[in-house]
């Protein structure tokens, strides 16, 4: 395993492509990689040939007391918005699955993340595939975000009690 580069680009095209049918999550990645807002990319090969990527980006946070309202008792914690990424899109080329890859990819991130000081991720995903790292529905009870109050959207804190209040979170742009 192994940070993302440049000459990367095209062989994660294909591994997203054949892992979803699909070209949207690797419209996805370029999007995020345009905007800036790509934190963690990883990749992961067996032999010559990337079988795996994962990619955490930026999430633009803000509260209700943002901007801080002058002489509110919140207003100075309002300031101190946590640090959060956005697991996804995470995946591997059939043929390579089921062997540990994608997990293997997903742990390595979240401490990227860690030492980076990212205070919590969150992810749209499988149910029973995400709490294994920690991730939870209920993490996100405060956190309003595009995708409402649905069971496939789980946070992880990094930081203790980082998601403690009310936020809103918002993907990049690319994720439309």
């Amino acid at each position: 395993m192994r940070p993302a580069s440049l000459a990367d680009h095209a062989a994660i095209r294909a591994v997203l492509d054949a892992a979803f049918g699909e070209e949207g999550p690797s419209q996805i990645v370029d999007g995020v990689r345009a905007e800036g807002a790509a934190l963690v990319e990883l990749v992961v090969a067996a032999g010559d040939e990337i079988v795996g990527y994962v990619l955490f980006s930026r999430m633009s946070v803000t509260t209700s007391f943002d901007p801080p309202l002058a002489g509110h008792p919140d207003s100075e914690a309002a300031m101190q918005l946590p640090f959060v990424a956005g697991l996804g899109p995470v995946g591997v080329r059939p043929g390579a699955q089921n062997k540990g890859y994608g997990a293997e990819l997903c742990r390595a991130g979240i401490e990227q993340l860690r030492a980076m000081g990212v205070d919590a991720v969150v992810v749209l995903g499988h149910e029973t595939y995400y709490p294994r790292f920690g991730f939870a529905h209920e993490a996100t009870r405060l956190i309003t975000s595009p995708f409402g109050d649905r069971e496939a959207f789980m946070a992880l804190e990094l930081t203790p009690e980082a998601l403690a209040r009310p936020l809103k979170i918002d993907y990049p742009a690319a994720f439309g």
